[in-house]
């Protein structure tokens, strides 16, 4: 159970979590700047020497971490991520070295993504200006979460905040690309949800036997590249879905 919670609306906060766990909320609903300090944050504390810490993640605007109760208290923790939060604007941050863009060939529609349409009507869009809408726009991965290496993509123009389903689809393929509230999700696996459908990639996103068996890794951009519905078998054959990737600065 999280406790300890600071005043409100006074960003960052820290809070225990558990008995060996501390998280560093940057705010209480998504933005750009909060997701940017919870991932620079988590870069620092993994660069930190800090060495009780036994490992890192971040959420939405988190960052959470797990420490040696053995050999260290909470007070002490809580010190040392007071001195690192007040080392920098950790909104104004530059996000983590070693971040990789990806360029994955999408269908968008049809019976490949049957909800395209009724995604881009509640956008005020049509189906095209909807397809134009995600490929021009690179998202980033802001957390993995929900299924082992799925990605949350965004954040997408203020039109696309748009509601979730009211009821569930039964089954969205993996490498299904859906949207809602201003995000994107790509399934690992096939996947009943209550976002809408709206393209389909070949890739695949988690790699149990890998030595880093998640793809994609918070920080990370991906564009959505039109393609033609008849290259999904082909694509599905090939290295990453077909996707292609580059270093970004």
């Amino acid at each position: 159970m999280i406790s300890d919670a600071a005043q409100d609306g006074v960003w960052p906060e820290i809070r225990t979590a558990g008995v060996d766990g501390f998280v560093v909320r940057f705010g209480d609903h998504l933005t750009e700047p909060a997701n940017r300090a919870a991932l620079a944050f988590r870069s620092a504390l993994e660069t930190a020497n800090i060495n009780c810490i036994q490992e890192c993640m971040t959420s939405l605007v988190s960052t959470y971490l797990r420490f040696d109760v053995l050999t260290a208290n909470h007070a002490d923790i809580r010190a040392a991520l007071q001195t690192v939060l007040d080392s920098r604007d950790w909104y104004q941050s530059q996000l983590p070295a070693g971040r990789t863009l990806w360029r994955v060939p999408t269908v968008f529609g049809g019976t490949a993504a049957p909800q395209l349409a009724e995604a881009a009507a509640l956008a005020g869009m049509s189906e095209q200006e909807a397809i134009n809408s995600i490929a021009s726009t690179p998202v980033r991965v802001q957390t993995i979460g929900f299924a082992p290496g799925m990605p949350y993509l965004g954040a997408l123009p203020a039109a696309w905040q748009i509601p979730r389903l009211t009821a569930l689809t039964a089954q969205v393929p993996a490498g299904g690309l859906c949207v809602a509230i201003r995000q994107l999700v790509l399934f690992p696996v096939a996947t009943p949800t209550g976002w809408r459908h709206i393209g389909q990639t070949a890739l695949s996103l988690f790699d149990p036997d890998a030595d880093v068996p998640f793809l994609l890794r918070p920080g990370d951009e991906v564009c959505f590249v039109p393609t033609e519905a008849e290259e999904l078998p082909n694509l599905l054959a090939a290295g990453h879905g077909g996707a292609t990737r580059e270093a970004l600065p």
